[in-house]
């Protein structure tokens, strides 16, 4: 596999608040990878960095393997907030980053068009967001994210503000979306079962500042569905996963009780 993605030695605060510590971090072409920690811990803030809207302070990030002063553009992103505009229809909202591209309106249309089927979003390409539901907003903002063209994409938390069902139905669906198109993928969540079952590896972000995260891998079997979670590979890793989370939380409270 070849790099897609590296942090090396990075360092980032937000004036006297350190973020990251002279962090690492390699993503190769083709993977899934969860992050996942403590809320506030500064998940949102890598992901701005990879995406080009912060600068490191210290270190380099890479794209494909060269060094990437200038990453805006060239990742695509599916916030926690699908972020449709309500003036425009599925298949307006899917186009735009063609539009933005320079597209003609006819080949915006013909490209929605040959995809829409792929996100089961065909029979309402003249439908607006408020006809929609939470799960298939959430599929017309991943198609409008990969039409960015970009094939790293970083989505945070993209499903948390759906129903338990919808949710369970929206990661089988984004796991056979990743298996289809090929994509690298870089996925904040606080579901541990959310990380394990989407992932090749499940990166647990700790400490303040973030140093070096720990990386585990999933060792249960591909292809993965909601019955992947009897798996004994699975509840091992879920607890793994659950005593480093709590083990740093009971750190964080025992600095500020000093």
């Amino acid at each position: 596999m070849r790099e897609k993605l590296a942090f090396s030695q990075v360092s980032f605060s937000y004036g006297d608040q350190p973020i990251l510590d002279r962090f690492g971090l390699e993503i190769q072409k083709g993977e899934l990878v969860s992050l996942i920690g403590p809320s506030g811990i500064g998940k949102s803030t890598l992901f701005q960095l990879a995406a080009g809207l912060l600068q490191p302070e210290h270190g380099v990030i890479r794209l494909d393997g060269q060094p990437a002063t200038k990453r805006l553009g060239q990742v695509g992103y599916m916030p926690q907030r699908d972020l449709l505009l309500a003036w425009r229809t599925v298949a307006e909202n899917a186009g735009l980053p063609l539009e933005i591209q320079g597209f003609s309106q006819r080949a915006i249309r013909e490209r929605v068009e040959q995809e829409l089927p792929r996100f089961g979003l065909a029979e309402w390409k003249d439908a607006y967001p408020e006809e929609l539901s939470g799960g298939m907003r959430q599929r017309v903002s991943f198609m409008r994210a990969l039409l960015t063209g970009a094939d790293l994409l970083l989505l945070d938390e993209p499903f948390s503000a759906l129903d338990g069902i919808t949710r369970m139905e929206m990661q089988e669906w984004l796991h056979s979306m990743w298996q289809q198109t090929g994509s690298t993928m870089l996925l904040i969540t606080h579901d541990i079962d959310e990380a394990i079952l989407l992932a090749d590896r499940v990166v647990v972000l700790l400490g303040a500042p973030i140093r070096q995260p720990v990386e585990l891998r999933v060792a249960v079997p591909r292809p993965r569905s909601m019955s992947s979670r009897n798996d004994p590979a699975f509840h091992a890793l879920r607890e793994e996963i659950w005593q480093l989370l709590r083990s740093s939380a009971h750190a964080v409270g025992e600095r500020r009780g000093g």
